[in-house]
């Protein structure tokens, strides 16, 4: 009875001591349209900024690579931004003056997915994000109902890394 009390001991010490992959997102896999693509390309063109795209069919600019690690899907990540609808430039979100907001990357639009690790903490990008990367056809209101970011909407998003956990 001892050895099968110390060998039940033994299974729960290194049962508890095993760490799991809790980790429940994968990165993303959707892809801007052909359109979508144009729509942006035409824009940067037209107000002459110099952006780079990567596979997914966002565009973004690095202002500074920063130092340290590249967030994973499962980091969290405190930032500074400001959030506007590329066509008219109204600004939608944003972090206060001098304040940062965490959240974990994972669980952000796909356009944030695929820009964030595109650079380490102190390093700052802007996003150019076509609507299937960002809310897509869905709009986004504000707690009292109204609209604040239409369908289908093209998003800026300057964005400072601050930190990664």
């Amino acid at each position: 009875m001892k050895v099968i009390l110390t060998a039940m001991s033994v299974l729960l010490v290194f049962g508890a001591c095993k760490k799991e992959n809790s980790c429940p997102y994968a990165k993303p896999t959707v892809t801007a349209t052909s359109n979508e693509i144009l729509v942006l390309q035409n824009y940067l063109q037209m107000n002459s900024i110099t952006a780079t795209q990567d596979g997914s069919g966002l565009f973004y600019a690095v202002t500074s690579n920063g130092q340290g690690a590249v967030p994973a899907m499962c980091s969290f990540v405190t930032v500074k931004y400001k959030g506007s609808i590329l066509t008219t430039g109204a600004i939608f979100d944003s972090t206060a003056t001098g304040a940062t907001a965490s959240f974990e990357l994972g669980g952000l639009i796909n356009g944030w997915k695929y820009g964030l690790p595109k650079i380490k903490p102190g390093g700052k990008i802007s996003l150019f994000i076509p609507p299937s990367l960002g809310y897509g056809s869905t709009p986004v209101s504000n707690p009292y109902g109204a609209v604040i970011i239409p369908a289908n909407s093209y998003l800026r998003f300057d964005v400072e890394l601050v930190n990664v956990e």
